[in-house]
């Protein structure tokens, strides 16, 4: 994996900054989500705008008109460096739709909190490379939130 030098975070687009909190917001979402489509789906989406900071923050912008690219693709080719989480979260793309389209079968359980622990990581990284920072993580209380939410949906079914 190449590593780039960290950007100077003074020098960040205010795009970038504003991906970024709408990124951790639908973190937040994702965890507290009582239901594992949304759950998986606001996780998937808080990769999405962690990319798109990115992007806001190395995209230089191209003369004329390009055909018009997905922020997965875009990501690998301006930051290489990333293509694993680029092709990782792309995978994810139809998931994310049937779940926004309130398929229950979609994800299971274990893939909405695996996705959620994955953004969280990917949103931590993004922010390392932009010379941020990173979002304090804390995987126990991701962990306790997601148990709990399974929990809490057990019980009335119980």
């Amino acid at each position: 994996m190449v590593m780039t030098k960290p950007m100077n975070p003074h020098l960040l687009p205010a795009a970038t900054h504003s991906y970024l909190a709408r990124s951790a917001e639908s973190l937040q979402e994702a965890v507290t989500a009582r239901d594992v489509p949304t759950r998986y789906a606001c996780a998937h989406v808080a990769a999405l705008r962690a990319a798109a900071a990115l992007l806001a923050a190395r995209a230089l912008p191209t003369p004329g008109r390009r055909r018009q690219r997905n922020a997965w693709v875009l990501l690998a080719e301006v930051a290489p460096e990333f293509v694993e989480w680029a092709t990782f979260f792309a995978a994810g793309a139809g998931k994310r739709a049937a779940a926004e389209a309130g398929s229950t079968r979609a994800v299971n359980e274990r893939e909405a909190a695996d996705l959620v622990r994955d953004a969280d990581r990917f949103l931590a990284v993004v922010e390392q490379s932009l010379g941020l920072i990173p979002h304090t993580q804390h995987p126990d209380q991701l962990a306790l939130a997601l148990v709990g939410v399974r929990t809490a949906g057990r019980i009335g079914a119980a």
